[in-house]
């Protein structure tokens, strides 16, 4: 194997995932040592393996390329077949098993991936074992992949309905008010998922719930838009569709559906800290009656709105500030007992299904508590919506340090610095003045920084904001 296919598997070896582009920086015959790697790092032979993929044209090529590598190292692998990701958290999750899910979830149709997870869908970095498996793939591809004596066993099998189940013994959907949602699955899994989990596709019992579907049909060449919800534009037609039928909301999925953004019955967006605040009060309330004297734990990362570690407190539980990013949370989560943590980039993680993240289970606890009030989700929102937020904003720069020192002599005097994941900046306000705060947050693989900035009023929010990006951009 030449040096240049080395060189691309240790580039598409992200912090979290493998990433890249489909035959140029990811090939078959990479899949296969990057699966041999998995399995002898995480000492799997003669034990199951769990294989899913997502709707990309090359995601089945690439599963069965992890199934030979997995079963030469003696793997017995379990193929999903087409699944979601969190189907692969389900299956690894509630048979402690390792798992693979071949998806490049929000990235456009060229490109594909992996994501890894131990038994018991605890997540895998670079720090705790992604390196590793990163470096026995490049030695397999210099040196030829070798087969243990006994081979491993490989079956197939259909998760969805178990998934759909257990989600719908999580949160109890039938005592709802009627609900009419359009969603926008991006031609992505949630095409599947959705029917399964909110209709009766995977013979559940109906819920009071009227889906209007866009862009269901499975296509990994995205034919509509990007399967990226975090981009503004790739939200355009649902908020048209939510105000044009008439409907109560609006949700969105990624490509992988592990992510769900929510839209309110006006066409606007309801703010991912916002679903972490609603979600955070549900989950909450259930451990409380569970355990009415444990200490309580919920996850925010550091650019969630304020709202969310205010609600977290109100309720009676202890707030957890971390880094962005998403083996991270998973290990936060196992490690403080949270019973939820919320990203502001819409990943929502539930002790209830083994730390990890499932975009389907907060639109759940979403709907089961818009379902029993009587509001609408934009007045309902509001509450969770208070402060005036400048949403990511990312800037080129030529040097980062540079810039962000810049950033920090400005607001020295005005302000407390907290380096958690680049740098925060709080404003040193009197009780009577607005409050402020902003993140400058350095991109691991880009020159990129990444600005937050939230404030009580828009005009305070803006102002700060413009000064900050003048000082990056200058």
């Amino acid at each position: 194997m030449s040096n240049s296919a080395v060189d691309s598997l240790r580039s598409i070896v992200k912090a979290y995932d493998v990433r890249g582009l489909v035959g140029e920086q990811l090939t078959e015959e990479m899949v296969e040592a990057l699966a041999a790697g998995f399995i002898d790092e995480i000492d799997g032979a003669g034990s199951e393996v769990v294989v899913g993929h997502d709707m990309r044209d090359s995601s089945p090529g690439f599963a069965a390329a992890f199934a030979r590598g997995a079963q030469a190292r003696g793997a017995n692998v379990v193929n999903l077949g087409l699944c979601s990701t969190d189907e692969t958290y389900f299956a690894s999750g509630s048979w402690n098993a390792p798992a693979a899910m071949f998806t490049a979830s929000h990235n456009p149709a060229a490109y594909n991936g992996i994501k890894f997870s131990r038994a018991g869908a605890q997540g895998i970095s670079l720090d705790t074992g992604l390196a590793a498996i990163r470096d026995r793939a490049c030695d397999y591809l210099e040196n030829g992949l070798e087969t243990v004596a006994t081979p491993g066993s490989y079956r197939e099998v259909d998760v969805l309905a178990d998934y759909a189940g257990y989600l719908r013994s999580l949160v109890d959907l039938s005592g709802i008010k009627p609900i009419r949602v359009v969603v926008d699955a991006g031609n992505g899994m949630g095409g599947m998922t959705v029917p399964a989990v909110l209709g009766t596709a995977a013979g559940l019992s109906a819920l009071p719930i009227e889906i209007i579907p866009m862009y269901f049909e499975l296509d990994g060449n995205f034919p509509n838009h990007e399967a990226n919800p975090l981009e503004p534009k790739n939200l355009v037609d649902l908020q048209k569709a939510v105000v044009e039928h008439g409907a109560d909301l609006g949700l969105a999925f990624d490509g992988d559906a592990d992510r769900c953004f929510v839209i309110d019955e006006k066409g606007a967006p309801v703010t991912p800290s916002a679903v972490s605040a609603i979600v955070a009060l549900r989950e909450i309330a259930r451990a409380k009656a569970a355990t009415p004297d444990k200490e309580i734990f919920v996850i925010h990362n550091l650019i969630s709105s304020n709202i969310v570690k205010e609600t977290i407190a109100g309720a009676g539980a202890t707030p957890v500030r971390t880094r962005v990013g998403h083996s991270l949370i998973k290990d936060q989560m196992a490690a403080t007992g949270a019973v939820f943590g919320g990203e502001h980039s819409a990943h929502y993680y539930f002790s209830n299904f083994w730390g990890a993240d499932n975009g389907m289970l907060a639109a759940m606890h979403v709907l089961a508590e818009f379902g029993h009030q009587p509001k609408s989700l934009s007045a309902f929102a509001a509450e969770f919506m208070p402060y005036a937020s400048s949403g990511e904003i990312n800037s080129t720069v030529s040097d980062v340090k540079a810039a962000t020192q810049r950033v920090r002599e400005a607001f020295a005097s005005r302000g407390t610095e907290d380096g958690l994941d680049g740098m925060t900046i709080t404003g040193n306000t009197a009780e009577e003045e607005a409050f402020w705060w902003f993140s400058v947050r350095p991109s691991n693989t880009e020159p990129l920084l990444r600005l937050n900035v939230e404030a009580a009023d828009e005009q305070t929010m803006s102002a700060i904001r413009d000064e900050v990006l003048a000082l990056i951009r200058a």
